[in-house]
């Protein structure tokens, strides 16, 4: 026997010496420096997401909480600040499981694990644990305690692309890592040893049993007292669900914002941004980003609540009971996950009357009265085989306000919001989609849709520098174009409700959104010159053709470009460029690069200003009494100015606001148009989002007049151009019902803001309405001949 021992010693002496000339420079980590990922905050310095392989956020010793110190010696090496590194009785026990085949029996310390960690695989042999106990023979000898336990808690891997205590903790509890209690401490001290194993996210009962023994170690080793491991022991604790999916957000909802810096930074710094602990600080205030994606995912939920019932996700064979049963739910919900607060759960029972399904852990909850109504069709006896809810059928479902579910479905249709400071182009808030871990195109700046009525008042604004009014008096009433007028077929243009009006100032027109004034103004005015009038405000001229359906935004536009274009209205006539990045440092602090103050300057100048506060005041008669008033009406203030926007057929609803310190664009419509329905309509679908969003922004916003600029004058309700209220600029278009002409061009001596007219498709017309004194007496003359 002695002999033998006197063999083993030599074998192990001889190995240790032929390996040590071998082993790998261990002073780097003197220095430590792990890879760290690229995080990105907003304004505030709440984290929005991270990218890179391994989320990290390093924590140096001093800022561990003691808490979680004292769970993981407990567990991992209770001797740590006593022994030299190795547990010598441990590694024989190991050698010896080795040699036999067994399983290892994981008697290595704390410092063994930084070894192999850091340079070593985790292969359990012979030679591999020689290398191990001799890296842990230098690292002892290199770095003191404290570094070693400074390594181990930043390096180690935790399961859900989680490396570090203070990734897992914001991974698993959504919360720092100083602010985490002895139960929480426990159940992450529990995942070194096998993280998929003890995950609490896929392994809750596993990670359960583990926490509770972790515990019993603390309080076996003095690090807690018993009431403390009584209280920890009973503590409920919350797990952030689906967190550990790729590279999404960690908080705030914004994964269209974490994607659009992560796209910035790389296009930058390349590869080396995953892995060089960049912190990158954004515009957006995380407030405004909650509010927005909630009130984007209402109005989706809402259009979603009057669609059809299209069935069950899917349908899978359930055991009758056991641990079968919640493996089986398990195993579907992995592959159908939670939605936000739409949730997959897997049917039980199923009736007319009620519903009982399964969560995830074997959570049951009950869905009965109107939790039933959009899944009526389902719930039918005769129902088609495709929808009917039965036992094992994969459905969704929400908690109302009530704390009541409700079945619901993933929802086909798609949207989008952006806002930004139209003083400085600052974006403020975005979100580019239903969900980003569904689809990540980010219909906020990809998405090319047409305008439908939103455009309208750029086609207005160009009408103004033509010499018409606020109060131009225009006829609403039916036109018809050939082929070459409108680049296409024939066109009988209708307005929404299909009725005509007749005459109707310019104001009225565009508040009441009339397709018949805004193809006459458009006509009049050359759309050539719209053409290019539209382009100083950020649309590409060649996605918007020279044709009167110009008028009613069949061009292509992305929200980006309409959150662009009615800044210039709202900050006076200037055009801005959204921004999103304002500071990168490094992991220290050290700042890499810091965006500088955006200043309004001349050089900026889109419009005159004078055009961009009379665009403004008939953008507020929208929001006053046009199809906007819901706005002005729910939110109490006057200072809000808007379009709606419905496409041919309502394929995209839109609405398009501002307040002149913040300017907003909500946009819904299906990836691949399609109607969204015969009354679905900018003002009911994206203008409730709109008014959330404002409600909660402007919450401590006074209210804000806007200031008349040189230029303009008031005559009665009207604001216009200074010379037109002198001569009347463009009393009337239309009123004969035959095709019009471009008005006279202004004075030689009035100032003219953008390019001059470009020819019109249109036929040679017949001349518009002239100007006479006093024009305010003859247009009030005018609509007195069309009273009913």
């Amino acid at each position: 026997m002695l002999a033998a021992l006197a063999a083993l010693f030599i074998t192990v002496a001889i190995a240790m010496a032929v390996a040590y000339p071998n082993l790998p420079d261990i002073s780097d980590l003197s220095v430590y420096r792990p890879k760290l990922p690229l995080r990105v905050f907003s304004a505030e310095g709440e984290l929005l997401g991270e990218f890179g392989e391994e989320r990290r956020n390093f924590t140096p010793i001093k800022e561990i909480p003691q808490v979680l110190t004292d769970a993981v010696l407990a567990i991992e090496d209770s001797r740590f600040f006593q022994h030299s590194g190795v547990d010598y009785l441990g590694v024989i026990r190991a050698g010896l499981a080795n040699v036999g085949k067994a399983k290892s029996q994981g008697a290595s310390t704390i410092t063994m694990q930084v070894a192999r960690n850091v340079y070593l695989s985790s292969e359990k042999t012979f030679t591999r644990k020689i290398y191990e106990i001799l890296l842990t023979f230098k690292l002892e000898h290199l770095l003191s305690k404290d570094q070693i336990l400074e390594i181990y808690l930043n390096q180690i891997y935790l399961g859900q692309r989680a490396y570090g205590f203070a990734a897992a903790a914001e991974t698993y509890f959504g919360k720092p890592l100083k602010n985490i209690s002895i139960a929480e401490a426990a159940m992450l001290a529990g995942l070194p040893k096998a993280p998929s194993a003890y995950n609490p996210i896929n392994n809750p009962k596993r990670a359960r049993t583990r926490q509770l023994y972790i515990i019993d170690r603390m309080l076996e080793h003095g690090f807690i007292t018993a009431p403390e491991a009584a209280t920890a022991k009973q503590q409920e604790l919350r797990i952030k669900s689906g967190s550990g999916g790729g590279n999404g957000p960690s908080r705030g909802h914004a994964g269209f914002v974490a994607e659009m810096a992560r796209q910035l930074i790389f296009a930058q710094y390349g590869e080396e941004a995953y892995t060089r602990g960049l912190n990158v600080y954004t515009t957006v205030r995380a407030s405004d980003q909650d509010v927005a994606y909630k009130a984007l995912r209402q109005g989706i939920m809402d259009f979603e609540r009057r669609q059809p019932y299209r069935g069950p996700e899917k349908f899978i064979t359930l055991p009758d009971q056991g641990p079968e049963l919640d493996d089986a739910i398990d195993e579907a919900l992995d592959e159908h996950p939670d939605n936000g607060n739409l949730l997959a759960v897997v049917v039980l029972e199923a009736g007319a009357r009620k519903v009982v399904a399964a969560r995830r852990g074997g959570e049951l909850i009950e869905i009965a009265g109107d939790g039933l109504r959009i899944a009526q069709a389902g719930l039918q006896p005769r129902a088609a085989p495709k929808i009917k809810i039965r036992r094992g059928a994969v459905i969704r479902v929400m908690l109302t306000p009530k704390n009541n579910w409700e079945i619901l479905q993933q929802p086909e249709v798609e949207g989008a919001f952006v806002s930004l400071d139209p003083r400085n182009g600052a974006i403020k808030a975005l979100v580019g989609g239903f969900d980003f871990d569904k689809n990540k195109f980010n219909h906020v700046t990809q998405a090319w849709r047409q305008p439908g009525s939103s455009f309208k008042p750029f086609i207005y604004s160009a009408a103004l520098e033509k010499g018409f009014t606020p109060a131009t008096v225009v006829n609403d009433a039916p036109l018809f174009f050939e082929p070459e007028l409108t680049g296409g077929q024939p066109w009988e243009p209708k307005n929404y409700d299909g009725s005509f009006e007749g005459p109707m100032p310019l104001r009225r027109g565009l508040a009441k959104s009339k397709n018949m004034i805004s193809i006459r103004v458009l006509d009049a005015i050359g759309a050539r010159y719209a053409q290019e009038w539209i382009s100083q405000f950020g649309f590409d001229a060649e996605k918007h053709p020279p044709y009167l359906t110009m008028a009613l935004g069949a061009g292509s536009v992305t929200p980006m470009q309409m959150a662009t274009g009615y800044s210039v209205f709202a900050n006076g006539g200037y055009r801005i460029n959204p921004w999103l990045i304002t500071k990168i440092t490094e992991q220290k602090g050290k700042v890499l690069a810091q965006a500088s103050p955006v200043v309004l300057d001349e050089s900026m100048r889109a419009i005159d200003a004078r055009n961009a506060f009379v665009m403004s005041t008939l953008l507020q008669e929208v929001t006053r009494s046009g199809t906007a008033a819901r706005a002005q009406a729910t939110l109490k203030r006057a200072d809000i100015y808007g379009k709606t926007g419905t496409t041919n057929d309502s394929m995209d609803a839109w609405f398009a606001g501002f307040h002149p310190t913040l300017t907003a664009i909500t946009w819904i419509g299906y990836d691949t148009p399609r109607k969204l329905g015969d009354r679905e309509t900018g003002g009911g679908l994206s203008l409730p989002v709109w008014i959330s969003y404002m409600e909660h922004a402007l919450r401590d916003v006074p209210i804000l007049e806007l200031a008349p600029p040189e230029g303009v004058v008031q005559a009665g309700i009207d604001w216009m151009y200074s010379e037109h209220a002198k001569d009347g600029g463009v009393l009337s278009l239309g009123l004969d019902d035959t095709t019009v002409a471009p008005p006279p061009a202004p004075p030689k001596d009035v100032p003219t803001t953008g390019p001059s007219p470009s020819p019109s498709p249109s036929p040679a017309p017949a001349p518009a309405t002239p100007a006479s004194a006093p024009a305010a007496e003859e247009r009030l003359k005018i609509l007195d001949l069309f009273k009913y």
